[in-house]
């Protein structure tokens, strides 16, 4: 049975979407490309199970229940005739209050296809209904009886990745957000805090924003120079902490780093920061629409010789582009994947007890701009930059 919406605005969320109308023309936008693709390959369906391309077809809204799952609680299924999200009769009463956009704009939305929770069966027979057996299209192909799945196109995993003007929109507002939370959490925490109390309050200023702790980072003095992905323990911070986040709010990824320090840094300390400043300018310098992210890669291992420490490009990824993943493809000596205008990225150069990382979004005028720069933190001028410094408490 397919049931027609009655959404109602989204007013009451967190972050919302910017105006319902600017909404409708992002959701209007990608059904098209959707639907390019379908009379493209002749299949009959388009079949969005992952938590990234449910936002990104969606405007922004999310079907996420259990944080750490990569899928959700509903599909979103597009044909030539329709556009649905699919979902049970638990989920259907929110997505219809909350998440669906007013069609009464005159949008091509979306309508709820609404199964019992008892009986998975009738979520198959209602697509098969639809679709009429043929093939779909999908980001997690899976085994069917009633028809054939097979992967999205490469030119449609593209076009996710290069944000329209109301991703942008929100993906400003998303940096914004991300970034107070973790200057406010900097400028709380304590030496006498655990790692688990600092990754907690992150989460906690993260949550009060409307935005998922997607991954909070913490290490103290002992463990931040043992390991780039410090999993948070009941380690005392002591007189150094970092923090990270992955902060996703309306489907978007805003990826920042930060330290903090009480006193101030040794010659040592700040030249590790220095060095790793100056990897990230090198990979900024080099992004432009085009440059395929292998050639960053080299441009930043050159960058670590420079600096003496060669073997770091080895130590840990060094970021990629961003969007709806933390990262969408991370660059490596073999990724030909290539930037584009109004596509976003996050590098993360790293030495044993310093680190760099903040969210970016390059332009189509080539300029690169920081998405989550906070003009109240602590900052200096790198390559033409503001870059943030280590806080001094």
């Amino acid at each position: 049975m397919i049931h027609s919406a009655t959404p109602q605005s989204m007013q009451n969320r967190s972050i919302t979407h910017s105006t319902t109308r600017s909404a409708a023309d992002e959701i209007a936008v990608k059904l098209e490309q959707m639907r390019t693709v379908l009379r493209e390959t002749g299949a009959a369906g388009v079949c969005l199970r992952g938590t990234d391309w449910f936002s990104w077809a969606t405007a922004g809204a999310t079907h996420t229940v259990l944080l750490a799952a990569e899928t959700g609680v509903a599909e979103v299924l597009v044909t030539e005739q329709g556009a649905w999200i699919v979902t049970s009769e638990i989920e259907a009463p929110r997505f219809k209050d909350e998440e669906l956009i007013d069609r009464s704009t005159g949008s091509a939305g979306f309508e709820l296809m609404v199964y019992p929770w008892s009986d998975a069966a009738a979520q198959l027979r209602l697509i098969a209904e639809v679709t009429q057996g043929g093939m779909i299209l999908s980001d997690r192909p899976a085994r069917s009886d009633h028809w054939t799945e097979s992967p999205l196109p490469p030119s449609l995993i593209q076009q996710k990745r290069i944000l329209l003007p109301s991703e942008l929109e929100r993906y400003r507002r998303v940096g914004r957000l991300a970034s107070e939370a973790m200057t406010e959490v900097m400028n709380q925490v304590q030496p006498d805090w655990t790692e688990y109390q600092l990754a907690g309050a992150g989460a906690a200023a993260l949550w009060a924003r409307g935005l998922h702790p997607a991954l909070t980072l913490a290490a103290g003095e002992r463990r931040l120079p043992l390991y780039r992905h410090p999993i948070p323990t009941a380690d005392l911070i002591g007189q150094m902490a970092m923090l990270v986040f992955c902060a996703r709010g309306e489907g978007l990824y805003a990826n920042l780093t930060r330290f903090v320090y009480w006193g101030s840094l040794s010659t040592a300390e700040a030249n590790l920061h220095h060095q790793v400043q100056q990897v990230e300018a090198a990979a900024l310098n080099a992004c432009r629409s085009g440059i395929p992210l292998n050639q960053i890669y080299e441009v930043m291992a050159q960058a670590y010789q420079d600096c003496g420490n060669a073997q770091a490009i080895r130590e840990h990824h060094q970021g990629g582009t961003t969007g709806y993943l933390a990262r969408e493809v991370i660059a490596t000596p073999t990724s030909t994947d290539r930037l584009a205008a109004n596509m976003a990225l996050a590098w993360n150069p790293s030495l044993s007890g310093a680190k760099i990382e903040d969210t970016f979004v390059l332009l189509e005028d080539g300029s690169l701009e920081n998405l989550s720069f906070d003009p109240s933190w602590p900052s200096a001028e790198i390559e033409g930059r503001l870059r943030p410094l280590p806080l001094e408490r």
